[in-house]
Order: structure tokens, then sequence, then C-alpha cells
């Protein structure tokens, strides 16, 4: 097994991103990861990290889904990354 981080990032529409930061907050996932962590940066942008024991990044992993078309500028981008210790 390996660790796996899951990375979630949206851009909220003009003037929704406390709205996005908080709709990204309150989802839950399928199953908790080892950690989840949520920030936010310029441009009202969220991003959610969750790490998990897996046994590669095409693990099958519960994420973040989209949240409404008119919250979010963009489709939301998601990267997998494969902890190297």
């Amino acid at each position: 097994m390996t660790i796996v981080a899951l990375m979630w990032e949206a851009r909220a529409t003009e003037g929704r991103g406390p709205e996005l930061l908080e709709w990204a907050r309150s989802r839950e996932l399928a199953r908790e990861p080892l950690r989840r962590e949520t920030l936010r940066a310029a441009g009202d942008r969220v991003l959610v990290i969750t790490w998990w024991e897996a046994s590669g990044t095409a693990a099958d992993l519960p994420e973040l889904p989209e949240p409404a078309p008119d919250m979010i500028t963009r489709p939301v981008h998601r990267w997998r990354f494969e902890s190297l210790g």
C-alpha cells in the first residue's frame, strides 16, 4: 500500500468564494480519508486535498463532486499524486 493524495480545485464565480468554501467543507465522502485539508487562494479558488492508503493512483477512491455549475467558473480540476515518502 502507498499513500495517495487527491487534489480537488475549483474557482468560484464572482463573489461566491465564501459559498464555494462552505460547500466544499460540508461535503462528506463515502469514507474517511487519513487526512483532509481545505485551503483557499486569491481569485476565489478553493483547494481540497485528501490523503488515502491505497494500492496506487488508479485506486477507486471517493472524491468531491462538481459544485452547481452557476457556482464555478470552469470545471473542477483534479489531480492524483503518490507519496514518495
